[in-house]
């Protein structure tokens, strides 16, 4: 039966669009990589997540049956998906948006088909929907994970407003906390109470002042999701040029160029937890051989 493999990359949050339905996220070296091989039990998707095997595969489901619905082939294949990753999962990294778009396009190559890139991004976003992974449709990670770059978007609208390519010298620090946070877990109350000041960061964002924005959303978000910013302030006093929550969290960002690393290395050194070092993505998600 035919086999269909795809990558799609990593994002991190400028803007949380969790209160507004508006947001800003940037495209990163880190990836997920999907293996979708169709079988003749239609309709049933079984699978399996390598780089965590406890995690739900809802997701990986409602992302196949989306694409063989587009085409009306349903009820002629099912399949089986491979998805490994070296995002961490429930850490705000968009690890669902990620995986979403690397499974519809792997099931896409593997029907041999192809859409349009609003298409693909429109069947990636239901899903996760769908799957309950997600509570505005997360366009704004979907998008900076599929197109590369920097995106800024209307989530509820489904449009995106603007995309920046973004210097790819820039380096990404991520701390990565030890316990998880999943999206739809997490109470909006206090987010919502920030929403003009969120507002604030997303014209900022919509202005190509993506530094501004995600300082602005970093101190807001930490402060409304309880989080210290002191990682956050620790990582702009010793030169990176933004640093902020990602998502829901527990993640923290610091974006920088190669002379500040070894200085944000050393005042975040005391946390508890993984710190990964990537830079920019501007490439697109894509089929692989």
């Amino acid at each position: 039966m035919p086999v269909g493999k795809a990558v799609a990359y990593g994002a991190v949050t400028v803007v949380n669009a969790l209160a507004t339905g508006r947001g800003s996220a940037l495209g990163i070296n880190l990836w997920t990589k999907a293996t979708v091989k169709l079988t003749d039990k239609p309709g049933v998707v079984d699978g399996v997540i390598v780089s965590d095997h406890m995690e739900d595969k809802t997701l990986m489901e409602k992302c196949v049956l989306k694409v063989l619905r587009k085409f009306n082939l349903d009820g002629v294949y099912g399949a089986y998906v491979e998805t490994i990753s070296n995002i961490p999962i429930a850490r705000g990294l968009k690890s669902s948006s990620v995986a979403s778009n690397a499974i519809v396009l792997a099931t896409l190559d593997a029907l041999n088909e192809e859409l349009s890139d609003d298409e693909v991004l429109k069947l990636s976003v239901e899903a996760c929907i769908e799957a309950g992974v997600t509570v505005t449709g997360a366009l704004d990670d979907a998008s900076a994970s599929y197109l590369g770059g920097m995106t800024v978007t209307d989530n509820r609208a489904m449009k995106i407003l603007k995309r920046f390519e973004i210097d790819e010298d820039i380096k990404v620090l991520i701390h990565v906390p030890t316990f998880k946070r999943y999206t739809t877990r997490v109470d909006l109350s206090k987010l919502k109470l920030m929403s003009e000041e969120l507002d604030i960061a997303f014209r900022e964002a919509m202005e190509g002042r993506w530094k501004t924005a995600m300082v602005l959303n970093g101190l807001i978000c930490c402060s409304a999701l309880d989080y210290s910013i002191k990682p956050v302030l620790n990582a702009l006093e010793v030169g990176a040029l933004a640093s902020g929550l990602s998502g829901k969290g527990p993640a923290i960002v610091a974006l920088t160029y190669q002379d500040s690393v070894d200085s944000i290395k050393k005042a975040w050194s005391n946390l508890d937890g993984q710190l990964i070092e990537t830079s920019v993505n501007n490439r697109k998600a894509h089929t692989l051989e």
